[in-house]
């Protein structure tokens, strides 16, 4: 279950990034607003320096320790309390595991930070954390704003080992002066805390109002809508996240995106290395084969999943072979399997809110019109790309203008050189029919799966 990566290569690379584009802008850079990956955990002492890797939201040696957590009633009451999915991605989660697996680690760390927190501190030298990022570490009330007694209890640290709690346009402009000269960039430099990478990505991708949610595929997958209540569903462990004080990004994150299609080239393709040119011949290989692989059905729960179902045991299955099925049904099989699992997570946030009509879609998949056409055709919905570039930077953008340049408000709704993809009415059909088998397919599963897992 291990899932660590150096944090002092993100921030070389944070160096090189803030660096080019500042040049490229010939020194006219406004400010710097920061989206992040959540679930993030770095142990540090005193001097804020990193005495562990950053354990991901991937990282699953919590797992057992989340199971347990999550069939208590404490575990239900956390959930509503903090809005964060009982799960091993939460760093609630991870720092019971380390208090429990590396004590001596546990007590020598002064900070347990987040990516983001761990480079605000290299830039201006003070623990911080924004609304955002702390709204998905299991720890933090959603409602109260504030660190939450019981869940830091529970992990076995106090406010003082976390970063102070700040809003997601909180700027500062005291940047370390020896940090802004390896970035070519004045110390005086507004930098914007900003929020965590899905809530960005609501709002770069103008999902503000009811009816219309955000669909965001790259290694991962998501489903999110926006609005100013949490959205509660313990079975699906529906996630409630902050873009800021007063709004919530509700919805749930699948793992097998992205990834999963890696695994499909790589496998039956036989692509190690994989380019652009191999993703496109796959999509136009699967364009060959009619919607629904003629009867073959993928369950993509290649590296267990998240929402709606929360098993890290279970794994990917392909149904109903038959002699006739070729390469080509496996790769659009499971491009289709990814598609229902999105839309798992679909239903149920409708289900526990509103209807949703239009979803505005962003990450790499929208490169592809075949995959966005499936898409549509899956979940019925019409299909919004507003711009190809990636709706969370885009989204740290916006935070930094509202904050910036009040007065110039933003258009929140510009359709203006969109693509809008409607669905197949008949392949539609034919995948409403699919997807009730989809959904019992798992449930027929799971027990198999789970002893599978354990045997090996």
């Amino acid at each position: 279950g291990f899932s660590e990566q150096d944090p002092e290569v993100i921030w070389h690379a944070l160096i090189k990034c803030i660096s080019e584009v500042s040049a490229k802008l010939n020194g006219k850079l406004v400010a710097v607003s920061l989206s992040s990956a959540m679930h993030s955990l770095i142990c540090t002492d005193k001097n804020g320096t990193a005495i562990t890797g950053m354990m991901t939201w991937a990282d699953a040696r919590s797992e057992s320790i989340a199971i347990d957590l999550k069939n208590s009633a404490l575990g239900e009451k956390l959930y509503r309390l903090t809005g964060t999915p009982i799960h091993s991605m939460s760093p609630l989660c991870k720092l019971i595991w380390l208090r429990e697996n590396q004590k001596d680690l546990f007590e020598n760390t002064k900070k347990f930070l987040s990516i983001k927190s761990y480079i605000w501190h290299k830039l201006f030298r003070q623990y911080q954390i924004d609304y955002s990022i702390a709204s998905a570490t299991g720890l933090f009330d959603i409602q109260k704003l504030c660190w939450s007694e019981e869940a830091c209890q529970l992990a076995g640290v106090t406010a003082d080992q976390l970063s102070a709690l700040v809003n997601t346009n909180y700027m500062r402009e005291d940047m370390d002066p020896i940090v802004a000269e390896q970035m070519g960039i004045p110390s005086n430099t507004p930098f914007i805390i900003g929020a965590s990478d899905g809530c960005c990505a609501n709002l770069g991708s103008h999902v503000i109002g009811p009816g219309i949610a955000a669909l965001t595929i790259g290694t991962s997958g998501a489903v999110r809508v926006t609005g100013l209540t949490p959205i509660y569903d313990y079975n699906a462990m529906l996630f409630n996240y902050l873009l800021d004080e007063k709004t919530f990004v509700s919805g749930g994150a699948v793992n097998n995106g992205g990834i999963a299609v890696d695994w499909l080239l790589q496998k039956f393709l036989n692509k190690p290395q994989i380019t652009a040119n191999d993703y496109e011949l796959l999509f136009k290989t699967i364009e060959l084969v009619p919607a629904g692989s003629n009867g073959l059905l993928f369950l993509p729960y290649l590296y267990g999943e998240r929402a709606p179902i929360w098993n890290a045991k279970s794994s990917g299955a392909f149904l109903n072979i038959r002699p006739g099925h070729g390469q080509e049904h496996f790769l659009r099989a499971g491009i289709e399997g990814i598609c229902f699992a999105l839309n798992d997570v679909l239903t149920r946030l409708e289900e526990s809110s509103v209807k949703i009509t239009q979803l505005n879609v962003s990450g790499g998949f929208i490169t592809s019109t075949t995959w966005m056409q499936l898409m549509a055709d899956i979940t019925g919905k019409n299909l919004v790309v507003f711009q190809l570039e990636d709706a969370s930077a885009i989204g740290a953008v916006r935070l930094a203008m509202r904050l910036l340049f009040p007065e110039n408000k933003l258009p929140e709704k510009t359709y203006h050189n969109s693509t809008i993809i409607s669905p197949d009415k008949k392949n539609h059909e034919l995948y409403a029919k699919t997807f009730v088998i989809y959904k019992k397919t798992y449930s027929a599963l799971k027990d198999s799966m789970n002893l599978l897992y354990d045997l090996n």
